[in-house]
């Protein structure tokens, strides 16, 4: 096998790529190198814009999402440095930027680069409904969930060689992995997070946004609507973030937790 060589090296990765989830402390695996994925984030993010239509940044709807997403950048920030995980925003520099796309759908990349499609911002209505879109993919990045998915593909494709090894064997392949983990690329569209990313990103998400200053028990009427904007034929967006009765019951299960956070915004 052309990665034999790689395969007793598995339990040492397994126990150094150990980290704990915050707010959930669920432990989770990452075999990938978080500054590697960083630096494959800023190139994919760099070629996305030039291949999509941005919208300038003097238009109201870059203005909406940007003041949104530094907000909860500020806020996640904060929430991360006092509870000893800052080491999950270092090095990020924060980028927020609107495509002009009818698809409902928004992602982040490791790193904080963010992107919000124009074919949602009907659905999200407002800031707060903004703030949940956000909030929810700036938890996914923060949690590293595409950095688990990287690691599983790269296990599949290259029996657990190191990133910087897999790169120099097959460049493409693991560029494809990569879009595919963060939630672009694919082909057959953004694949599914598990339950327990997805249910580990609202938490983090509610909790975000309510440190920002948005209302977190917008996030359930939020998901109402992206069920309802769904009907036979569900979006991306909606496809692979459930939104259904269990997911809004979980919402507000989690949201005396979330409300604990909650300060508005004085006018």
């Amino acid at each position: 096998m052309k990665y034999k060589w790689i395969l007793p090296m598995t339990g040492v990765l397994l126990f150094i790529g150990c980290a704990t989830v915050p707010i959930t402390g669920r432990k989770q695996l990452n075999l990938a190198n978080e500054g590697e994925m960083m630096a494959l984030a800023n190139t994919a993010y760099g070629s996305f814009l030039e291949e999509n239509q941005a919208l300038p940044p003097n238009d109201p709807s870059t203005i909406q999402v940007r003041t949104v997403g530094e907000k909860l950048a500020v806020a996640a920030t904060k929430f991360l440095n006092e509870n000893d995980a800052s080491n999950r925003v270092a090095n990020y520099e924060w980028r927020f930027n609107v495509v002009n796309d009818p698809t409902v759908n928004a992602w982040c990349m490791p790193g904080g680069k963010v992107v919000v499609y124009t074919g949602i911002l009907p659905v999200t209505q407002d800031d707060a409904g903004l703030a949940v879109v956000m909030g929810h993919e700036i938890a996914h990045a923060i949690a590293r969930h595409g950095n688990e998915r990287m690691s599983e593909g790269m296990t599949l494709q290259f029996g657990g060689a190191l990133l910087e090894t897999a790169m120099g064997e097959n460049p493409t392949v693991v560029k494809n992995i990569f879009l595919q983990s963060v939630g672009i690329g694919s082909q057959l569209g953004m694949l599914k997070f598990s339950r327990n990313h997805e249910t580990e990103a609202d938490k983090m998400g509610l909790v975000f946004m309510a440190m920002a200053g948005y209302d977190p028990r917008e996030a359930p009427k939020f998901w109402e609507r992206m069920s309802a904007n769904g009907g036979a034929a569900p979006p991306e967006f909606l496809s692979t973030h459930p939104s259904d009765a269990t997911r809004i019951e979980g919402l507000n299960n989690y949201m005396p937790q979330a409300l604990k956070y909650y300060k508005p915004a004085q006018n």
